[in-house]
């Protein structure tokens, strides 16, 4: 099944990984408080400077979608109370940034105000390491937000690349912000009058999500306060008095669990938190904090005990959003994950049954903003990557009236006329053991089987796949292009099947899932989907692992692609950035507790079984999949001679192939294709058919010829 985008002339073709420059995809959506209007951020991809860029765009009711912001770096948009204003963090522009709009943005991200019915934006802040996504005080008197400190006084143009890293603690290099040092996250407060900013909690942790309670005085917050925190994954609630000189944060609930956000109740008693009572191993639940005088902890609630689901925060690679109240304080708004899909929920603030708002099969929704009776989101369809949507929400809790709840508020899809998205078609399969898994087909439209077939691992391990369109994994849409059929299973430890579903690869990796991948890839063969002798497999993070776990233990893959991977457990724990939670939620004991365990879940320990000619790709500043993770595996295979490639995209966290330079994310989706095409031919297709990719590294369109990947044959 296809979706085409048609020119004027009605012509298509189909979607390939070179589309990625015309995507454009949005995201923070936020409407004002009267309801009239919508500003959200739009995501396109700038090729010649090697850039996605970033604008704020406005939609107003009656009116087209229009661009508020000429910066390259806008986001977080942010209404004052009154509608007037509009708070955003703006990064700095670098080269080729647009200045007229003061894009100059200084050497760090600050906060920025524009008044919304014209003039100039302001920058408010001058932070040496920036600032974070604002947050305004219901008065309209402050902005709070998470801004980076660091009490050696290092700036975000000073140069620490030479100085040692010390560490005393666990937590010093998260993926994606390198070596810590001594800087930390707090929470800061700003006067929007005065400019004046102030720090409000220090310490040697950082602080999480954060909000305003209803007096504009208290702000709750996430944090491990505990000189332990790096030791164990936990993340209680605290209040601080913000207005107060010197105040000490209290901390509130969960001291032995894990929250994710936090939002108040109107009547400023109640805190509502995404969260866990305990460790962070099974489903996040919607929780209720009733607070009291004193310094106790207070009452926590579970408000759907009985809902089998994972609710969703939010984040990069994990849609979702931080809860919201309804405007008359009797409903709370969440986002939870069910059969692959982020779904938006209504539940009672008192508890019961959530009932789900947005209906519609492969629907993801990512982002809430409410505003009276109106909700807007961002929704990703079988059809289309995102637009924005709003939601009548007194149409939307009418019976058989959700499909009139629903207005879509932009067209960004546009972008891509004249070509055609195959869609995924879902499938379920039946395991041995009498377990069914959901999956997601995608084939060549009008071509008979069987297929090459490319089975694509999900990462995680507790993440999944779903019937939305997706603009990550272009290569899917050129392979079925090209005759390919393209196989996306959700195994057991994926999200959206039942809490004993997610944790059931806990202590078991590889060995409690092998065989959700392996048996329908049998009966797509056995249909006459798939070919035998042309079967392929591909997977990043923890599907790099299953990728390289399979190729060590089956040989009827006749090529691979392993991406941001995982192949020895022992020497992880070490070097990731999140060991502790690895050791204490996945494997539940240390290397030298079970050593036993660690080896024998390991693909290390089985690379001189593998066959498979394997391509590596791994960002080489991936700190929670270390770089020698990819190096060992290429070693073992160059060792033994089996054909491989190791590709490194320097300056690449893990999350590169998502929201990395727009440089590596095609090259990444080019030499999958690439690889595939060589070590999988389909005598159907012409030689041309491939995307052409070379066995040196390429610069795709970067400024700077040092991005491009470090390529080893």
């Amino acid at each position: 099944m296809t979706r085409p985008h048609r020119t004027e002339a009605g012509s298509t073709r189909p979607m390939r990984v070179d589309d990625l420059a015309a995507v454009a995809t949005p995201w923070g959506a936020a409407v004002s408080p009267d309801g009239t209007q919508v500003v959200y951020v739009l995501r396109t991809v700038d090729l010649a400077d090697d850039r996605d860029v970033d604008r704020l765009w406005r939609v107003r009711d009656g009116h087209d979608p229009e661009p508020l912001t000429g910066g390259v770096g806008d986001g977080s948009p942010a209404w004052s109370p009154d509608g007037r204003r509009m708070a955003f963090v703006r990064r700095a522009s670098g080269g080729g940034g647009d200045a007229g709009d003061g894009g100059d943005g200084g050497g760090a991200p600050q906060l920025w105000l524009l008044p919304v019915d014209g003039g100039e934006a302001t920058r408010l802040t001058d932070l040496p390491l920036g600032a974070g996504a604002p947050q305004w005080s219901p008065d309209g008197r402050y902005l709070a937000f998470g801004a980076v400190v660091d009490p050696a006084g290092e700036t975000a143009d000073g140069d620490a690349a030479g100085r040692p890293v010390v560490a005393d603690r666990l937590d010093y290099h998260p993926d994606g912000s390198g070596y810590l040092g001594t800087r930390r996250r707090h929470l800061h407060v700003v006067d929007v009058e005065s400019g004046d900013c102030r720090q409000v909690t220090e310490g040697d942790w950082h602080v999480g999500a954060l909000a305003w309670a209803p007096d504009s005085r208290r702000i709750a917050f996430c944090a491990d306060v505990t000189p332990e925190g790096d030791l164990r994954t936990r993340c209680p609630v605290h209040v601080v008095d913000a207005l107060e000189a010197d105040a000490v944060a209290r901390q509130v609930a969960l001291g032995d669990g894990y929250a994710q956000a936090v939002t108040w109740t109107p009547d400023g008693t109640s805190l509502v938190v995404v969260g866990t009572a305990g460790a962070p191993s099974g489903h996040a639940h919607l929780l209720r904090v009733t607070l009291g005088g004193g310094s106790a902890e207070y009452d926590v609630v579970d408000l759907a005990p009985a809902f089998d689901r994972n609710v969703m925060a939010g984040g990069p690679a994990y849609p979702g959003a931080t809860p919201v109240l309804t405007s008359d304080g009797k409903s709370v708004l969440f986002c939870a994950r069910d059969r692959g899909c982020t779904h938006l929920f209504s539940v009672p603030l008192d508890g019961g049954e959530p009932q789900r708002l947005l209906v519609g099969e492969g629907i993801v929704v990512s982002g809430l903003s409410v505003a009276g009776s109106r909700a807007v989101t961002v929704r990703s369809t079988p059809d289309v990557f995102a637009e924005v949507v709003a939601l009548d929400l007194d149409v939307a809790a009418r019976p058989g009236r959700d499909s009139d709840a629903v207005t879509v508020l932009t067209d960004h899809a546009a972008s891509l006329a004249g070509t055609e998205l195959v869609r995924r078609v879902a499938r379920e399969f039946t395991i041995g053991d009498g377990t069914v898994v959901q999956a997601w087909l995608l084939t060549p439209p009008g071509r008979p089987g069987p297929y090459p077939l490319l089975l694509d691992v999900h990462g995680g391990p507790h993440n999944a796949w779903n019937g939305a369109a997706d603009p990550v994994h272009l290569y899917h849409q050129q392979l079925v292009a090209t005759g390919w059929a393209v196989l996306l299973v959700n195994p057991r430890g994926s999200d959206g099947y039942g809490e004993t579903f997610f944790t059931a690869v806990a202590g078991a990796w590889g060995e409690a899932d092998a065989a959700d991948f392996l048996e329908p890839v049998d009966a797509l063969v056995a249909e006459g989907l798939a070919d035998p002798d042309r079967l392929a497999v591909t997977g990043y993070s923890y599907g790099g692992f299953m990728t390289c776990h399979l190729t060590s233990r089956d040989h009827r893959f006749a090529a691979a692609v392993a991406g941001g991977v995982v192949t020895d457990l022992r020497s992880i724990v070490g070097t990731a950035d999140d060991g502790a939670f690895f050791v204490e939620n996945e494997l539940g004991a240390e290397p030298w507790a079970d050593p036993e365990l660690y080896e024998r879940l390991s693909p290390i320990a089985r690379v001189h079984e593998v066959r498979t000619p394997t391509l590596v790709l791994h960002g080489a500043d991936d700190h929670r999949c270390p770089v020698g993770q990819a190096q060992q595996w290429h070693y073992g295979l160059r060792a033994r001679r089996v054909p491989s490639r190791l590709v490194l995209y320097p300056g690449a966290s893990h999350l590169f192939i998502v929201e990395g330079r727009p440089s590596h994310r095609r090259d990444y989706n080019e030499r999958v294709v690439d690889w595939l095409t060589r070590h999988v031919p389909d005598p159907t297709e012409a030689p041309s058919a491939a995307v052409p990719a070379s066995d040196t590294p390429t610069d795709a369109g970067s400024r700077d010829p040092s991005p491009a990947p470090v390529g080893a044959s």
